[in-house]
């Protein structure tokens, strides 16, 4: 049933370490399922009857920092990074979870079964002996292959009282194998859910991106919402069910996120641009008004108060801070491109300058899956076009110093000034003048301008130097005034 060329000849040799010492050797757990489901494995387990420190006199170069008995096996001969470590787990019993995520009391030297029924699913309980080939299948896991679901091993509730965290797996499972969970498992689930809030953040983060990545990611949170796992991750999500939009809008806040991740999931793009479809219109069930007669709906500054909500929910979280910026950024300025009046390529450079040239691709991306979430699979290729020419205009201009027709070497040549503040800031006083103009960016008007920012006072010039910055917070300021005027928000 599982072909032996599938599996590695640095995992034959582990096993036959292990079976030559006369201890008896297993894959388990979710190489066993990949396996069983024709998919490659990302990582290898074996459990075994050895006792750790028989595993570790049998690999010299292994380590074991735990207590729960877990033995890390380096392997050299492979390439591939998923193998660099395979973990070898002696057979073993459990009890006592009084943090809902680890064992109190950890005993080796039991049976096959008796490790087998404390393993979370069914589908991640089948064993496999490379030597004999024989399949140990107690819990009928590939009868749930087969039927696409997912199973607690045993009573749903013992299973996540021993370790909160299943609960999440359950559902990150589904969203990577496009699984359903079984009916007993939700309702465990569901019992359960509040013991999730025990978890450290950064391990229910860890199941929550890897949902982000899977192929069907909008299923997952609906899982998590059906199953009230959803309140100790993004409560937020919450508020948009029920939250009407109108206008060109066939879904509520909620199924628009959700629409606009799947989206974004399709076209296979990164976890960030994933995120930020996720969070994008986080900020409008706090800033929805009613407008006029037709009563259609206005989210006057959602973006920027969605990017404030961001990166509360990202520090929550414990998302790192780098990626997390880069979805504060794709999120504060996704309505850019929605706008064909604010289309000016002055502005292109501008939003460039503030996004970054890597990420402005990024941001049609995201528009293009905004779109997609209202309803209207269209994406308006036309409109999409003219602002992919924009963008590849404006990146031929210069929007960094580096690009200008001028360097700190020559400036200094011109001026005989040394190394110092006043040089930076006139490099970026001229890409000020050159974002707005491009046809200055001339070696002759550069030189001559020079002269005349180095006759300013230092804290005027440095004034000129920020004045991008200086507008940006001007109309971040003004923004989030107008926003705690009409909505009380901020």
């Amino acid at each position: 049933m599982i072909p032996q060329q599938n599996i590695p000849l640095s995992i034959r040799k582990i096993n036959q370490t292990l079976e030559t010492a006369g201890f008896e050797a297993y894959l388990v757990g979710g190489c066993v399922r990949d396996l069983l489901l024709n998919k490659t494995p990302k990582d290898w387990d074996f459990t075994t009857s050895a006792t750790p420190d028989q595993i570790q006199a049998l690999f010299p170069d292994s380590f074991c920092n735990n207590d729960y008995g877990t033995v890390g096996i380096k392997n050299e001969e492979e390439d591939d990074a998923r193998l660099k470590v395979v973990e070898v787990t002696p057979y073993r019993s459990e009890s006592g979870y009084s943090d809902a995520r680890r064992p109190d009391t950890v005993t080796f030297g039991v049976s096959l079964s008796e490790d087998l029924s404390r393993r979370d699913f069914t589908v991640n309980a089948i064993a496999y002996n490379i030597t004999t080939e024989n399949i140990v299948d107690l819990y009928d896991g590939i009868a749930d292959l087969h039927a696409k679901k997912l199973k607690a091993v045993g009573n749903p509730d013992a299973r996540f009282a021993e370790d909160a965290l299943r609960m999440m797996r359950a559902v990150r499972l589904a969203a990577e194998l496009d699984f359903t969970i079984e009916a007993e498992t939700m309702l465990g689930i569901e019992r359960n859910a509040a013991q999730l809030g025990k978890i450290a953040i950064e391990r229910v983060t860890a199941e929550f991106v890897r949902l982000i990545d899977s192929p069907t990611p909008m299923q997952g949170i609906i899982f998590l919402e059906k199953l009230h796992l959803l309140p100790y991750l993004i409560p937020e999500l919450l508020d948009g069910i029920g939250c009407e939009q109108g206008g060109i809008h066939a879904f509520d806040v909620y199924e628009h996120l959700l629409r606009t991740l799947q989206a974004a999931a399709d076209k296979g793009y990164s976890t960030e641009i994933r995120i930020a479809a996720l969070l994008h219109d986080i900020g409008k069930p706090a800033t929805r008004r009613t407008g006029g007669k037709n009563k259609h709906y206005t989210f006057f500054g959602h973006e920027v108060v969605g990017e404030r909500m961001a990166k509360k929910i990202l520090t929550r979280l414990k998302y790192p801070k780098a990626e997390s910026e880069i979805i504060e950024k794709l999120i504060r300025w996704h309505m850019f491109f929605s706008d064909p009046d604010e289309i000016t390529l002055a502005a292109v450079r501008r939003t460039i300058v503030r996004i970054g040239e890597d990420q402005i691709q990024n941001l049609l991306n995201l528009r293009v899956c905004d779109r997609i979430g209202t309803g209207r699979p269209k994406e308006q290729p036309f409109r999409f076009r003219k602002y992919k020419a924009m963008v590849d205009e404006a990146l031929r201009d210069p929007i960094s110093v580096k690009l200008l027709k001028i360097d700190g070497n020559k400036i200094m040549d011109i001026t005989g000034e040394k190394p110092g503040k006043r040089l930076g800031y006139a490099l970026h006083a001229l890409l000020e003048e050159v974002l707005i103009n491009p046809a200055k960016n001339t070696g002759e008007y550069l030189e001559t301008r020079v002269l005349e920012l180095y006759r300013l006072p230092e804290a005027e010039l440095m004034a000129l130097a920020d004045a991008g910055k200086t507008k940006l917070a001007e109309e971040e300021a003004a923004a989030l005034k107008e926003i705690a005027r009409e909505h009380k928000v901020g």
